[in-house]
């Protein structure tokens, strides 16, 4: 069918997306070959973990399957971002609930955790400022700053308008830097 699915022209990927939603396998390892890293990327940096993630990036795929024909539309990577952020969302919450539940059993050890973190080299430090921002400012962040996508692009996604997308963004930033920055100057006083 395709030689290189990362090299795909818009009129092979058009072909490939109507394809896959008739059912055909080598139309979804297309797309999944165009598409894999991308959301594995996303999925891990929403889950903070690297097993959650796969845990999502699974999950993705197999929906973004089983809904195969309820694609409609011209942009096939914001739906499938858009089925991969809520899956993301539903672990989330699944994972919070969780998470309180085993915080109340041993007295807080998950926070005395994240405190011990502190003098980690600075890519721990910034991964560590995203994954504690609100999920809707981590998500906005990620799909503008790690995924590239536009502001459009991520209100199409999370379903939100453009001018929203641009304050979560803002807003991330700026709390981002309000943490990061007594690490930051630390780092260049030494």
């Amino acid at each position: 069918m395709l030689s290189n699915p990362r090299k795909n022209s818009d009129a092979e990927l058009r072909k490939a997306i109507e394809q896959f939603q008739q059912g055909s396998a080598e139309a979804f390892r297309i797309l999944y070959a165009r598409y894999q890293h991308r959301v594995y990327r996303f999925c891990v940096r929403m889950m903070s973990s690297e097993v959650a993630g796969k845990d999502a990036f699974q999950e993705t795929f197999m929906r973004m399957y089983e809904h195969k024909r309820d694609f409609r539309g011209t942009n096939f990577p914001a739906w499938l971002f858009t089925i991969a952020r809520n899956v993301c969302l539903n672990l989330l919450r699944r994972q919070k609930s969780y998470d309180s539940f085993e915080e109340d059993i041993h007295g807080g050890i998950l926070s005395t955790t994240r405190m011990q973190d502190s003098d980690v080299m600075l890519k721990n430090n910034i991964d560590n400022a995203i994954q504690e921002l609100p999920v809707k400012l981590r998500e906005a962040l990620i799909l503008r700053e790690y995924e590239e996508y536009s502001y459009k692009e991520i209100a199409e996604i999370t379903g939100i308008e453009v001018s929203l997308a641009k304050v979560r963004v803002h807003r991330a930033r700026l709390i981002l830097r309000k943490v990061l920055s007594p690490i930051v100057q630390e780092r260049y006083e030494t």
